[in-house]
């Protein structure tokens, strides 16, 4: 048994967590535009797959510590183990809005806080002392950014809990004003090298993967982040105080996240129907279902903190993207996890027959 689980989890994706990411935001998205019931139904199904996920990589630390270790080291890889943190405070934010459970938030975003300092450092580290690093067209995409899109997470997570934590409120919201500016700052870094990739080094159809959307989703979380502080955050002095900056740096944001969507859309034309690059799935697609979701999300949110209502007539169009991707990701993968399975099952199959046929 321990064999089977060893040789299962092996090469288990680091940002599978992308799907809770997508879920919780797609289930938030429902919510805000009154879809209530929709809404609660994928929290169920957020924290089915949440402990399925959680599991399996716990499995994977386990029983294949050097890859575990090695992949979070890797330029390519590494990244994608910041989907746990953004996985996990943004399934804690559904619990907070849509059920009211704020100890529950409070919980997941304590240890979320505690995972983004442990990987955090560790990630950093292990990057700059290595010893052989590999090109910038070899390593840097929008992957990379789910370092921004966990610390907005944990802003977003902290804000809403931070008015029902008594003494420790102001604490827990100053944290979370940090982590928004430290996001602000770690994108602006990150996506210069992005864009320099993108302009400047030859790019193939098998280059512009998925998580290239996370460079749309990373706004479109500080987005919200910006905004929930304002909204949720204004008993603090010193969130008064930044007001006006805050709301100037959260529409700069949405604005510059609302240019990504028109080009990366041209960049997904060019790359499947121009190039014919085959649409399949592949675990990476969750990166691209969670930027439509919190786009909307985010929106709604910067409608609600600028009073300009004008601006919802955005998410009543992007609420049926976020879902129309979430579902044709969850076909994919529910296709192929069934042909895997299959394939399994008639090797065994094949196994048997020769078996049989040796000892006949």
């Amino acid at each position: 048994m321990l064999e089977f689980l060893k040789r299962q989890s092996r090469h288990l994706f680091p940002g599978y967590f992308a799907m809770v990411m997508a879920t919780g935001a797609l289930s938030l998205s429902l919510w805000y535009v009154g879809l209530g019931i929709a809404a609660e139904l994928l929290i169920y199904l957020n924290i089915f797959i949440y402990i399925i996920l959680l599991s399996l990589n716990v499995i994977r630390l386990l029983l294949n510590t050097d890859e575990f270790i090695r992949d979070i080291a890797d330029h390519g890889k590494g990244p994608g183990f910041f989907t746990l943190i953004a996985g996990t405070e943004v399934l804690g934010t559904q619990l907070v809005v849509i059920k009211g459970l704020i100890v529950w938030g409070f919980f997941f975003w304590s240890i979320a806080f505690l995972l983004w300092i442990i990987l955090m450092y560790t990630f950093f580290t292990l990057i700059i002392v290595k010893k052989v690093k590999p090109m910038i067209d070899e390593s840097i995409n929008g992957g990379w950014l789910l370092v921004v899109v966990s610390t907005q997470s944990i802003a977003v997570l902290g804000t809403l809990i931070a008015p029902g934590m008594g003494m420790f409120g102001e604490i827990i919201l100053f944290i979370s004003l940090c982590h928004f500016l430290l996001g602000c700052m770690l994108y602006l870094n990150i996506i210069a090298f992005i864009i320099y990739r993108l302009m400047f080094v030859h790019i193939e159809e098998t280059s512009l993967k998925p998580p290239y959307w996370i460079n749309m989703g990373a706004l479109a979380i500080t987005t919200l982040a910006g905004s929930i502080l304002l909204i949720h955050g204004m008993g603090s002095g010193i969130i008064m105080d930044l007001e006006i900056f805050i709301k100037g740096f959260t529409l700069f944001f949405w604005v510059l996240g609302t240019w990504w969507v028109p080009l990366l859309i041209t960049l997904g034309i060019w790359r499947h129907i121009v190039r014919r690059y085959p649409l399949s799935y592949t675990p990476e697609m969750w990166a691209m279902a969670f930027p439509v979701a919190m786009y909307t999300v985010g929106t709604i949110h910067l409608s609600i903190m600028l009073e300009m209502e004008f601006l919802m007539l955005i998410p009543y169009i992007t609420i049926f993207a976020a879902a129309g991707v979430w579902l044709a990701v969850m076909t994919g993968m529910a296709v192929h996890l069934g042909k895997r399975h299959l394939a399994y099952i008639k090797n065994l199959v094949g196994v048997g027959h020769s078996n049989n046929e040796r000892i006949g």
